[in-house]
């Protein structure tokens, strides 16, 4: 009997708490409306980052090549992929927001 008051007195006070939490979708709305202002530098940004790591990584690939490593081919396979992934990540960010 004390485990099903217990129970009932833990269910009773939890929902009441969560119908005491209003106001969540214009807290929502709020985020939303802040985040789709930092989209445009947001996209700047990705494409900084994505520049200096391509920078970076067609010159290991150079050196790589330069020093005659016969494991070149995955590497220049993964610098594209991952300068093709920085260039459409923006473009996916401002879609959805």
């Amino acid at each position: 009997m004390m485990k099903r008051s217990l129970t009932a007195f833990v269910v009773l006070f939890s929902l009441s708490t969560a119908f005491a939490q209003s106001g969540g979708s214009a807290a929502l709305g709020a985020a939303a409306t802040t985040i789709s202002g930092y989209i445009n530098d947001l996209g700047l940004l990705i494409y900084a980052i994505g520049a200096i790591v391509g920078t970076v990584g067609g010159i290991r690939i150079y050196n790589k090549w330069t020093n005659g490593d016969q494991d070149i081919n995955k590497e220049i396979v993964g610098w594209g992929g991952a300068c093709i992934f920085l260039l459409l990540v923006p473009t996916f960010i401002a879609a959805i927001f």
